[in-house]
């Protein structure tokens, strides 16, 4: 599968020459592969901030590069703008940067910056509309007047309308209920599916990336410590929990299963699959 992002030998330190002086990521080393969905997690200070920060250029590497389609984005610095356009990131609460009169407005403004007008720009703002679940009624009201969950829907579709090559995103469904983080997943994987676009996906909750990923990076430290698919990385649930991170709910109950004495994988991180091999146990079958 080829890249369509590289991060090669990232550093970035913060207030460097001072007794302040920190690195935030440390040597980070990774690729993204064309059409991926990645889940990135790691606890409070692991450089998750930092690391998607310098994917579209909002920060500038202390050492190393990020490559976009294998050219450094940094090696026409006058061209970082155009980076931003493929590469387009929805900060955590993107809602507090609502500003434009109407929800049409604030979907536009992205596009307008890149040049679209007339016909293109409305089909734009329509179609990422529509990828987010607004209704065409709701182009016309202010964004004000909207819940936290559309608030956060038309953020979203703001990016989404400059049709991005990559799309990432930091936290997307924090401060949501349970219903509003479902209906808004449930908008990403269909544009994943639909578009076949390159998500990254920034979260805390290790049932939300279990569910929606294809492939895992875990930081700590400023570091990557592990990546690999969910079932690979939560097959080191132990390995995990001793870092201060977390497993799904259900790889929990699996591993709690095992230290029990049941034969059951601790890899398993859906109700489904611990569901087959419990049926399978009382079926008189083996899983380990």
């Amino acid at each position: 599968m080829k890249p369509i992002l590289e991060v090669k030998h990232l550093t970035h330190t913060y207030s460097a020459g001072t007794p302040f002086q920190r690195s935030a990521v440390e040597d980070m080393d990774f690729a993204v592969n064309e059409g991926e969905f990645l889940g990135i997690i790691g606890h409070t200070g692991s450089g998750k901030s930092t690391l998607i920060q310098h994917l579209n250029g909002l920060l500038k590497p202390t050492e190393g590069q990020i490559l976009l389609r294998g050219k450094d984005i940094w090696e026409e610095p006058k061209k970082i703008r155009e980076v931003r356009f493929k590469v387009g990131l929805v900060f955590q609460y993107p809602e507090y940067q609502l500003f434009e009169e109407t929800v049409y407005k604030d979907i536009a403004y992205g596009p307008t910056n890149m040049g679209m007008t007339g016909d293109a720009l409305d089909h734009a703002v329509r179609e990422a509309a529509r990828l987010v679940g607004l209704r065409d009624d709701q182009l016309e009201k202010s964004p004000f007047e909207l819940s936290g969950g559309q608030k956060r829907r038309v953020a979203l579709a703001g990016v989404l309308a400059m049709e991005p090559d990559v799309l990432v995103l930091d936290e997307p469904t924090a401060g949501l209920d349970p219903a509003g983080r479902e209906n808004l997943m449930a908008n990403i994987r269909d544009y994943h599916r639909n578009k076949g676009k390159t998500i990254v996906l920034v979260s805390h909750s290790m049932d939300e990336i279990a569910q929606n990923v294809d492939r895992i990076l875990v930081l700590k430290s400023a570091h990557v410590l592990m990546q690999g698919t969910p079932e690979e990385v939560f097959a080191r649930g132990e390995e995990l929990i001793t870092a201060g991170l977390d497993v799904p709910q259900v790889t929990r109950i699996a591993m709690a299963l095992q230290r029990r004495g049941l034969p059951v994988d601790p890899a398993v991180y859906t109700v489904e699959a611990l569901e087959q091999q419990l049926q399978q146990l009382r079926k008189g079958g083996t899983v380990c």
